[in-house]
């Protein structure tokens, strides 16, 4: 194959690989940068590609391993190596994912909003925060299995409800 027929048929192929590279991205400006490397590797090697291989097939396996080659570095990026001989950075507290204290509900809200669920609710429910399984409940409730796992689900949208009101 030609440069100049090479050339066609990725131009030909460019909506197809953007639309991989969004679905892999999830962002326009990624997309677009990652169709632009794609190009450029595979114009780079273009002796490479066999003629009797799927061009298609071909080109988006390259911007499928570029993605994940640019995905695995920026992980490796950001990841923390403590180096320090006493370890000093792994001793610091880390972000416990709440802005603030206040943005973390106590133990103590958390239990009174349980202990205002309706009955019915809170024995499954406090059952299944103990451990016991949802057959095991149903056995201990003489209550059919579905039922079991309605209440819990019920509670655990009564819970949100409440706490989200206590805030």
């Amino acid at each position: 194959m030609s440069s100049t027929q090479f050339q066609e048929r990725i131009l030909g192929i460019q909506d197809n690989m953007f639309n991989f590279a969004m679905m892999l991205t999830g962002n326009r400006d990624d997309a677009g940068d990652l169709l632009q490397d794609t190009t450029l590797k595979a114009l780079d090697n273009q002796d490479k590609y066999v003629d009797n291989i799927n061009f298609k097939g071909w080109v988006l396996t390259i911007m499928r391993n570029i993605f994940i080659n640019n995905y695995r570095k920026v992980v490796r990026s950001q990841t923390i190596i403590d180096q320090t001989e006493d370890l000093y950075h792994l001793n610091l507290s880390q972000d416990s994912g709440f802005d603030s204290p206040d943005g973390a509900y106590t133990i103590k809200e958390i239990n009174i909003a349980i202990g205002s669920l309706n009955y019915d609710l809170k024995m499954p429910f406090s059952m299944f925060l103990a451990g016991y399984k949802y057959n095991e409940i149903a056995e201990k409730l003489i209550l059919p299995l579905g039922t079991v796992k309605s209440r819990i689900f019920f509670a655990r949208q009564e819970l949100q409800r409440s706490l989200k009101d206590m805030r």
